[in-house]
Formats: structure tokens, C-alpha cells, sequence
């Protein structure tokens, strides 16, 4: 994420598309029609809308991307919230190639393989991508680079960002605040996948890998926001042998973030230990990297409805 400033001229659009429209391939209504490479390549950024995916099924590189960039064949994805804005110039990393032609965008990706779909234009920057294979609709938003509110993707998805290390550290204690029972834990960790809000805790101290870290918690923990603020949260863990815990959550940096506790009026912080990059990236030579796979996926908030698109390739 780039540094943390305020962008007030810009936010994206969370209208839920609910039909399909024109199928012409025009950027403006005056213009002659262009081909679908044009088309893929008249915005820098494509913002997977992921609440307005219409089917049942799941695309997994579409599901786990925040953005995608479809450059001279090349496929880029920005699927972290961690650099995004600064990490591959703001257009994340490459996770394969693509052919478009016909209205039919083909896509090789390094770790899922082959997918093709039909591309449908909505309007003058949106686009549908029908997967024919699971009778799934998503819908892209083209943005340029230059006024594409990475900071608002990353506190709208802020849920996601907790779950992108392996855990949290305690490294601060403010000195003012009553005492309270979370003082005593020093490690928060924020699972992906299953039910996509299990959090565990640790009062293991000094722990320098992860992976030997003893949870004597396991609960659910929910984000929430604070009306009028979009950069601050609120963070609900669930401890079942006492009260909840309520915090005001604020992000200091792309590794560390604040918890204020309103009950105690004491101020914490915790650094990641254990960044986890969902894709593979390549090295100075090209080669794939072969990167931790986890089952991190974006889930869609609204309900799944019936794809009214037909298939024409059966």
C-alpha cells in the first residue's frame, strides 16, 4: 500500500450489476468500435467487483484478485493489501498470460492453468468475464493508475490485510490505560479460509518463528466500520470465557497496526510476523517462485443469484 494519506477525489463504485447490457465493443458512443485487446488495454487497472459475481460457481485466480492488468499478453494481479500501490508499480505481479480475440479472453495461469472466457462490455469501464466451464459471471471496473484509490481497496478489504501474516506480535503497551485481562496476550493471528473469521491468541513471549507459537485460544473476530471514518476500524474478538473484546483498529503501516482499548483506555500495537504472499512471483530470471499456497480467497458479502447468461460454447 502506498503511504497512508487521505485521497478524497476518487472512490470506487460498489453498484451491484444485476443484468447485462450492450455487447459492442465502444469506449464512448461516438467512437468506433475497438477489438477486445483494445479494449483490455484502454485502462491500467480492472477492479474485480467481487459482490457483483453472478453464479455459483468460483474462477479461483478471479477470486482471490483485487485488480488485474492485461499487458501486451502479459497478466498482472494485485492480490495482496500488502504493497499494493507501490509493489510491481502498482500493478501487482505477473500470474500468467493471456490471448484475446473475438470477444474470448484465454488465460494461462501459473498455478490454476487453463481458463477461457466470453467478455461482454457493460458499459464505458466495466466488463463481464463468463467463465462457460462453471456458468459464472465477474465484473471488472477499469480505472487508470493515476486516480485509482488504492487506499480506499485496502480499508474496504482491511479484513484481508489481518489475515496476510502468519501473526501478529505485541511490541507496545501503552503506559496509560487500566489494567485488563488482553493485557496479557502478546500474539494475534487471523485465519483465511473456513468460515473466513477465526482468530486465535497467544501469551507465548519472544517467539521468533511463527510456526512455534502455542495458541491457547481459538475464537471468531469480526471488522466492522466506523461511520463517517473510513480509515479507522473496529475489531470484535470473541472470548468465550470472558466479555468480548472491543478495540479501535488503525492501520500504522503495511506491517503494523493499532488496537486502542475503549474499556481500558489502553493503546496497543502489533507488528507481522510471517508475511504470506498469495501467488507466485518470478525471480531476476524469469523463473517461477514457487510461493506458500493457502486457501485465502475474497468472499463475496452479497447473496449468490442464478447467471442468466447462456452458454454458446456447449
Amino acid at each position: 500500500m502506498k503511504t497512508l494519506k487521505l485521497l478524497f477525489g476518487f472512490a470506487l463504485s460498489a453498484t451491484l450489476l444485476t443484468s447485462c447490457y450492450t455487447e459492442e465493443l465502444h469506449i464512448n458512443d461516438n467512437g468506433p468500435a475497438i477489438s477486445l485487446d483494445q479494449l483490455l488495454h484502454s485502462y491500467d487497472l480492472w477492479y474485480v467487483d467481487i459482490n457483483a459475481t453472478q453464479g455459483y460457481g468460483e474462477t479461483p485466480f478471479l477470486q482471490i484478485a483485487f485488480t488485474l492488468t492485461f499487458d501486451n499478453g502479459r497478466l498482472f494481479a494485485n492480490n495482496n493489501l500488502v504493497g499494493i500501490g507501490s509493489q510491481g508499480n502498482g500493478f501487482g505481479v505477473q500470474i500468467g498470460n493471456y490471448d484475446a480475440y473475438n470477444m474470448i479472453l484465454d488465460v494461462n495461469h501459473v498455478i490454476d492453468g487453463f481458463d477461457s472466457f466470453d467478455v461482454y462490455q457493460i458499459d464505458h469501464n466495466t466488463i463481464e468475464l463468463y467463465n462457460p466451464f462453471n456458468d459464472t459471471s465477474y465484473f471488472l471496473d477499469g480505472y487508470q493508475r493515476s486516480t485509482f484509490d488504492y487506499d480506499f481497496v485496502f480499508y474496504d478489504n482491511i479484513h484481508y490485510f489481518l489475515q496476510e501474516y502468519e501473526a501478529w506480535e505485541k511490541v507496545y503497551t501503552s503506559n496509560f490505560g487500566a489494567i485488563n485481562e488482553f493485557d496479557n496476550e502478546n500474539y494475534l493471528q487471523f485465519l483465511s479460509g473456513g468460515n473466513d473469521s477465526t482468530f486465535r491468541s497467544s501469551q507465548d513471549v519472544n517467539i521468533n518463528n511463527p510456526d512455534n507459537i502455542y495458541w491457547d485460544y481459538t475464537g471468531v473476530y469480526g471488522v466492522g466500520d466506523v461511520s463517517g471514518n473510513m480509515y479507522l476500524k473496529t475489531l470484535t474478538l470473541d472470548y468465550d470465557f470472558f466479555n468480548n473484546e472491543f478495540f479501535e483498529l488503525s492501520v500504522i503501516n503495511d506491517g503494523a497496526i493499532e488496537l486502542f482499548h475503549p474499556n481500558s483506555g489502553t493503546a496497543y500495537e502489533f507488528e507481522g510476523r510471517g508475511y504470506i504472499a498469495y501467488y507466485r512471483s518470478s525471480d531476476a530470471q524469469g523463473n517461477i517462485a514457487k510461493q506458500l499456497e493457502t486457501p485465502k480467497k475474497r468472499k463475496q458479502k452479497t447473496p449468490k443469484v442464478d447467471n442468466l447468461r447462456e452458454n454458446t460454447r456447449s
